[in-house]
């Protein structure tokens, strides 16, 4: 069974072994993949927000109801 990690054998004395997790060495692209994956979640979320805030203000003909309730807060 191949290895994730480079080991072919546990027979060995595992303070002579550097890292023993899976994927070693792709940290950083896992870093940039999860930093990628934190903003554009945040970009969608202010963009669906922004909709919902603009609904809520066409429902209220005039929207001072909507101003007064997002004051409030």
């Amino acid at each position: 069974m191949p290895s994730t990690n480079g080991m072919t054998s546990w027979a060995v004395d595992l303070k002579d072994v550097a890292a023993i997790y899976p994927f070693q060495g792709s940290e950083f692209i896992m870093f940039i993949l999860g930093l990628a994956f934190w903003i554009g979640w945040h970009i969608l979320q202010l963009r669906v927000e922004a909709t919902e805030v603009e609904h809520e203000m066409s429902a209220d003909e005039s929207g001072e109801k909507t101003r007064a309730a997002i004051d409030r807060y």
